[in-house]
């Protein structure tokens, strides 16, 4: 597996192939991984990451399926090699396990497999209105229990999950950590934020930030802001 050393994470989420292209020339040299989503994959397919052949990328395609279709879809992502691999953590135990063994197949290469616990777009009552009662804090630990029971080798989480992870699980599992908004910025339709310095002092291992580089007028010098806030 890929362990970048810088923590910056940048999301390129983006329908547009040119200004994906764009975006990533701008904020390579400040961020150890790009991130493409959904959105870049579902509009530009697997060729997404040949455009970002010149930093290790995290895919975040949040795999959610019966545990077959899972690592099929993980074993014909492997030829592309990203870094970072999402899956659902509720899932269950045999679809994360699936996921695991298809990632094997790709030897010392394969990705890091990281299960989503609860997105950061979910409040408490947001929670509560999937028939989820106690809030994040309680699911994200449950999920990160069976998740990391089942092979996965990290956690995306909120950054108020962060210290009660660490409590459970010691420095061994990879925390990534999205909903991070510098000072100023908008929250948007994230639900738990924290600043960049506020995460990674709680004890995450990367940072997952999106529209406050992609949206700034100036993404290169957004991304060397926030890599060096968290040096």
């Amino acid at each position: 597996m890929i362990r970048p050393p810088r923590r910056l994470i940048a999301a390129i989420d983006t329908a547009d192939p040119s200004r994906a292209r764009d975006l990533i020339r701008a904020v390579s040299p400040h961020c150890g991984l790009v991130k493409l989503g959904l959105e870049a994959f579902c509009a530009l397919g697997p060729a997404a990451l040949d455009d970002a052949e010149q930093k290790p990328v995290f895919l975040d395609l949040k795999l959610h399926d019966i545990p077959n279709t899972v690592a099929g879809a993980v074993r014909a992502l492997l030829p592309r090699q990203p870094a970072m691999l999402t899956i659902h953590a509720s899932g269950g135990a045999a679809m994360i396990e699936a996921a695991r063994n298809a990632a094997e197949t790709g030897g010392t290469a394969r990705p890091m497999l990281l299960a989503v616990t609860v997105l950061t777009s979910l409040s408490a009552e947001a929670l509560s209105e999937t028939g989820i009662a106690g809030g994040p804090r309680r699911q994200v630990l449950r999920l990160a229990h069976l998740a990391l029971g089942a092979g996965a080798d990290g956690l995306v989480c909120g950054v108020a999950e962060i210290a009660p992870l660490r409590d459970a699980f010691g420095a061994g599992p990879v925390l990534v950590v999205p909903g991070i908004r510098p000072l100023g910025s908008d929250a948007g339709d994230q639900a738990r934020v924290a600043t960049p310095e506020a995460a990674i002092a709680a004890g995450a291992d990367y940072l997952v930030v999106g529209r406050p580089i992609t949206g700034a007028a100036d993404p290169a010098s957004a991304a060397a802001a926030i890599a060096a806030a968290i040096t």
